[in-house]
């Protein structure tokens, strides 16, 4: 799936002159975590409820400056810049400027990469003019993987015992944790039955895993051993 497929449109937003009660209202009102700041179609930034926690109205602006005594020398006092945040009151002094964008086109893999890599919530998705068109955030790819799960057959329901292990068998196939000399399965009744050697309980957890996805798996049960285990014993 790409990013069109999923993105929120049209997107909220506010002007660089919203005021900070303007955007708090914004962000109450839709049940939201964060909002572009857009001027002529263009994003400028972003001001989500984390830009919100050190407000000098409630207490929490004076922050301790805990940088070694070294940095304090080489680096740039960040006072001024705190101090603009905690006590700003329009969107362009709020904001957090550093935009991460995505195509239309792309995959939510890689946007999954980008929250994970940048620790971010939302990223705008902007065409070749950088016109934004849409937003994808966490809750939108946790909405696809609901769909997802609601779509999928109840367990009680699907394949038979040999539809089961040739489909088990072939996802198993595909992955490196998974060897087919040292292990082999068996589907009874739906119930999956695993035998042969591991190298680590994971594997196990693994195979269990892909067994439960399968359509008519009712039950897994592994008997497999630690490889260590019989060595030692050897």
């Amino acid at each position: 799936m790409q990013a069109r497929d999923v993105m929120t449109k049209p997107v909220i937003s506010v002007a660089p002159e919203a005021t900070l009660r303007e955007v708090m209202d914004i962000l109450l009102k839709h049940r939201i975590s964060g909002v572009p700041v857009v001027e002529q179609d263009t994003v400028l930034g972003f001001v989500g409820v984390g830009d919100l926690l050190h407000r000098y109205e409630i207490g929490t602006d004076r922050m301790p400056d805990e940088r070694p005594w070294w940095q304090r020398l080489v680096r740039a006092d960040p006072g001024p810049m705190d101090y603009v945040r905690s006590h700003g009151i329009h969107a362009r002094d709020l904001m957090n400027r550093e935009v991460v964008s995505v195509a239309e086109d792309t995959h939510l893999s890689q946007i999954t990469k980008i929250f994970e890599q940048r620790r971010i919530r939302r990223v705008p998705v902007l065409r070749d003019d950088g016109h934004m068109v849409g937003l994808v955030t966490r809750a939108d790819l946790v909405r696809v993987l609901a769909a997802k799960c609601a779509s999928v057959s109840p367990a009680g329901e699907g394949l038979d015992d040999e539809q089961i292990r040739a489909r088990l068998l072939e996802e198993l196939a595909g992955h490196s944790w998974w060897s087919q000399t040292w292990s082999d399965l068996s589907v009874n009744q739906g119930i999956v039955h695993f035998i042969g050697l591991v190298q680590r309980d994971c594997q196990r957890d693994a195979a269990r895993i892909a067994a439960e996805n399968i359509p008519g798996v009712r039950g897994v049960r592994d008997d497999r051993r630690l490889v260590h285990e019989v060595q030692a014993v050897v």
